[in-house]
């Protein structure tokens, strides 16, 4: 008699069973890993305007000259449009909307400035556990 060698059905239908508890776990938290990865870097993206907007305050420079344009900013594959403005008293918003995965496209990340100086990030639209260190 021949002795036969290899897998019995129930041993691969253990391995398929497996590996699909396996992916029902992995799969949701690659997609918020992700998410805070992209979020993290159109944060790292739009930061470095607030430099430029400084300059101009502390210059005395004309506000309307503010745009994204004129602080560095351009559209990307992760901001798909950049924006920023500067009031004359101060007030400063630069924001980025995002493209990328369904849990942050067409979202938008801000910074705003108070007539006081003060940063602050704004992302709202964003669950909390997302959210980049100083947003």
């Amino acid at each position: 008699m021949k002795k036969h060698t290899g897998f019995t059905l129930i041993e691969l239908m253990i391995v398929v069973a497996i590996i699909a508890i396996l992916a029902a776990i992995a799969i949701p938290m690659y997609q918020q890993y992700v998410a805070k990865a992209q979020l993290a870097a159109a944060f790292a993206e739009i930061r470095p305007g607030k430099t430029t907007v400084e300059t101009v305050v502390q210059d005395s420079r004309d506000a309307s000259l503010v745009n994204a344009e004129y602080i560095g900013l351009r559209t990307s594959q992760r901001c798909t449009a950049v924006n920023a403005t500067l009031a004359a008293n101060g007030v400063a918003k630069i924001s980025c909307t995002l493209s990328g995965s369904p849990l942050v496209n067409g979202k938008i990340l801000s910074l705003d400035r108070d007539t006081a100086g003060v940063w602050t990030c704004d992302g709202s639209a964003f669950e909390e556990r997302y959210r980049p260190t100083g947003c």
